[in-house]
């Protein structure tokens, strides 16, 4: 019985709900440890599990070292599971319903600063793919765009008389970015090497060799390259770029809203994190520059 509902629920979320491949196969991995926990719990229907059940397979998830934010997922799919259940009249209650994943502790992300960020972006565009590389990431770093909005972006979506790009972000909400002069430039020098190689009626902004749309992996590979060849720290990423786009349009304009707006984000509170690196940089220039500070600290060093 388990299986079947299992296989019935994952298959109207493909046709019914529409969802994407990779977030089918998400709930399926995440609903699939909740069935192998009920195997090793001797629980042979879904009427049987119980509040200390799911209790105890959130503990479980986190003993195997799981994070709080994959817990979350997984008990977020678990009350869906369950919800379809009691609509369908399988179940009489969600059991999973007021379970609670672990707390997350707050990180804040990693960013380059602006000296870091301009060292990246040095590409000598002496070839067709540094060409292509510059554009996408003077791309990235002036509009704050994620991966698969850049992997997913056709060439009709940029308006290079008004400076903005139109993409489509989580929730396929679709949102206008301004585009700066320097990553326009790159983009107009790009685009007549994309017409030379761009494979029939691929409407791709940014393509491979073969001309047909570049890969997320291929993308992340690029970057990876260039942080090596322009001596980045390691660890770049795309997003790396996103966060230090926020954090420097923060630090210039303290307006948490635009930074919100541009970035997408659906709420608030997602886009306050910055509100924390943006702190940590005046603290530290503060330390710095503070005459009462370098005493302090002068005098630590010295106690110490």
């Amino acid at each position: 019985m388990l299986s079947s509902e299992l296989d019935r629920y994952l298959a109207g979320l493909a046709t019914e709900r529409r969802l994407s491949p990779n977030t089918v196969a998400a709930y399926r991995r995440d609903l699939g440890a909740l069935l192998d926990f009920c195997t090793r719990e001797d629980i042979d229907s879904l009427d049987r599990l119980a509040v200390h059940h799911v209790r105890r397979f959130a503990a479980e998830s986190h003993a195997r070292g799981l994070s709080p934010r994959s817990i979350a997922r997984r008990l977020s799919a678990v009350r869906s599971f369950l919800d379809s259940l009691v609509e369908r009249g399988r179940l009489g209650a969600n059991v999973a319903v007021n379970v609670q994943a672990p707390k997350p502790s707050r990180r804040l992300p990693r960013t380059l600063d602006a000296d870091q960020v301009a060292s990246l972006l040095e590409i000598e565009p002496d070839d067709d793919l540094a060409i292509r590389d510059r554009a996408m990431l003077e791309l990235f770093y002036s509009s704050g765009l994620r991966l698969a909005e850049v992997v997913g972006m056709d060439v009709t979506d940029i308006d290079r008389a008004d400076r903005t790009v139109r993409v489509t972000g989580k929730g396929s909400r679709s949102r206008v970015v301004p585009v700066g002069r320097v990553a326009l430039k790159a983009i107009e020098r790009w685009l007549p090497v994309r017409t030379r190689i761009v494979k029939g009626g691929e409407l791709a902004m940014f393509v491979s060799k073969r001309g047909t749309r570049l890969a997320a992996r291929s993308v992340q590979a690029r970057i990876n390259h260039w942080a090596r060849v322009q001596g980045s720290p390691s660890g770049v990423h795309p997003h790396m770029l996103r966060h230090s786009f926020a954090t420097h349009i923060l630090e210039s304009s303290g307006d948490l809203r635009a930074v919100q707006e541009m970035l997408g984000h659906s709420s608030l509170s997602t886009t306050q994190v910055y509100t924390h690196l943006d702190f940590q940089h005046l603290a530290q220039s503060y330390d710095k520059a503070h005459p009462r500070a370098r005493r302090s600290a002068r005098r630590r060093q010295k106690n110490s």
